[in-house]
């Protein structure tokens, strides 16, 4: 490439080895990113022409040529490669190199700084988007397994053992609700990280009467992040946010493929998988794997080590340091793996098969023991009185109807009284809440 846009001029020696140690894979990273930074380089043109930095026809111009380089960028036509620093002096050079001097005013009155700032923040809210819809696919999934197999009995368990009777209903309404809870997460990120970075320049605002709210507004974002040096100060903590988000989403995931794990075995037999969600042995032909349900299993490690990574370069003084460059690849690569990921657990869940005689026939009499001590505490009997008699009779008793016990099951949210109907309705509000475009699920 030519000069860098902090270079005094192209003659200036410039040290290979250390500039390739600098830069890094910026420029690849920025390929994530270089759709919302040119939209965002619009909005502060657009901005400029308002404060008369700008005159209508060199604002039109510069617009027309962003708008041209992002469709070249999406046919490939434009390559964001090692030419360029990173993305952002690609904007650069394109526009001087198609406009000459006007190209150059296109950087008055920001910095590199609040340029990335605000790319890293529009990429951000298109991820919690993403993921407050996939929540949402996720937790509509659950619920309507959820309502099919209401009263369908299957053991329930703790240490791992046989416990008392449940249902497939209040087993997959416990993943409706928890992914309502993840939207909801999702949901508080996304508005305390929506607002606008772009204007504050190096940290410090400069001596220009720029239209930060214009440009905020225009970039749909909620309000300005209006102290400068917090811009740069929130810089790593609000992708850690972000990734949390993600975090909670996929260690729901992760318990519910190791209850997939469990329950698809020959052993238990409760649950047959979606063919298209298992692979055949290299060279065993009696097996069918479910890989699809391992490998989600062990996502929540990609946001889970993209957090500590970023937390470990965030010991740093106020104001921008270039350590926060550190913090690019991991976001991209938490958030990617985790959108993926989640991405195909809707249709995990909408396929599942449920053996219903076999998780009948698992369900002892000895497993009703809870039920009886209840009974008799209902009925006067001093509760610890109550559970050691049940106790003493463990190998007597007799298994009773199971749909009948179960529908006495009378505790809110049990299951005799899933609640079903409410969890949806919460949903529907966080959906609403959230903002999500119509098509996202129906209620």
């Amino acid at each position: 490439m030519g000069k860098y846009v902090w270079q005094a001029d192209a003659q200036s020696a410039i040290d290979t080895t250390i500039m390739e140690f600098m830069a890094g894979e910026d420029v690849i990273l920025d390929r994530e990113l270089f759709v919302f930074d040119l939209r965002a380089t619009a909005a502060h043109v657009r901005g400029l022409q308002r404060i008369g930095i700008l005159s209508p026809k060199e604002s039109g111009r510069l617009c027309e040529l962003l708008d041209s380089l992002e469709s070249e960028f999406l046919a490939g036509r434009f390559i964001l490669d090692e030419k360029f620093e990173d993305g952002h002096s690609a904007i650069e050079f394109y526009l001087t190199e198609h406009a000459g001097d006007l190209g150059a005013k296109v950087h008055t009155g920001r910095s590199r700084n609040d340029q990335v700032a605000v790319a890293i923040r529009l990429f951000l809210k298109d991820c919690l988007t993403r993921l407050m819809e996939l929540n949402c696919r996720i937790a509509t999934a659950s619920l309507e397994q959820a309502e099919r197999h209401a009263n369908v009995p299957m053991p329930g368990y703790t240490h791992l053992q046989r416990a008392v009777p449940s249902s497939v209903g209040l087993w997959m309404a416990a993943f409706a609700e928890a992914f309502t809870d993840n939207l909801g997460f999702t949901r508080r990120v996304f508005e305390l990280i929506d607002c606008s970075p772009l204007g504050t320049a190096a940290g410090y605002g400069v001596n220009l009467p720029l239209d930060r709210d214009g440009v905020a507004e225009e970039l749909d974002f909620d309000r300005i992040q209006v102290n400068p040096m917090y811009a740069q100060n929130s810089r790593g903590k609000f992708e850690i946010m972000a990734l949390q988000a993600a975090l909670h989403s996929l260690q729901d995931v992760r318990r519910l493929s190791w209850d997939l794990s469990l329950f698809t075995t020959t052993e238990f037999d409760f649950v047959r998988l979606p063919r298209q969600y298992t692979t055949g042995s290299s060279i065993m032909p009696n097996k069918s794997n479910p890989d699809v349900v391992e490998l989600l299993r062990g996502r929540a490690a990609a946001p889970e080590a993209a957090i500590l990574e970023i937390q470990s370069t965030l010991s740093l003084p106020s104001g921008y340091q270039r350590d926060l460059q550190l913090t690019k690849a991991p976001l991209i690569r938490g958030m990617k793996a985790s959108l993926q990921a989640l991405s195909i657990v809707p249709g995990l869940i909408a396929g599942l098969e449920f053996n219903s005689e076999k998780m009948k026939d698992a369900i002892s009499a000895e497993m009703f023991a809870t039920d009886l001590a209840l009974q008799q505490a209902a009925e006067g009997v001093p509760f610890r009185q109550a559970y050691l008699e049940a106790k003493a009779q463990l190998d007597r008793i007799e298994s009773p109807d199971i749909s009948a016990s179960l529908a006495q099951r009378s505790s809110p949210g049990a299951c005799g009284d899933l609640r079903l109907t409410q969890i949806r309705q919460r949903l529907a509000q966080e959906v609403a809440d959230s903002r999500l475009e119509s098509g996202t699920t129906s209620f």
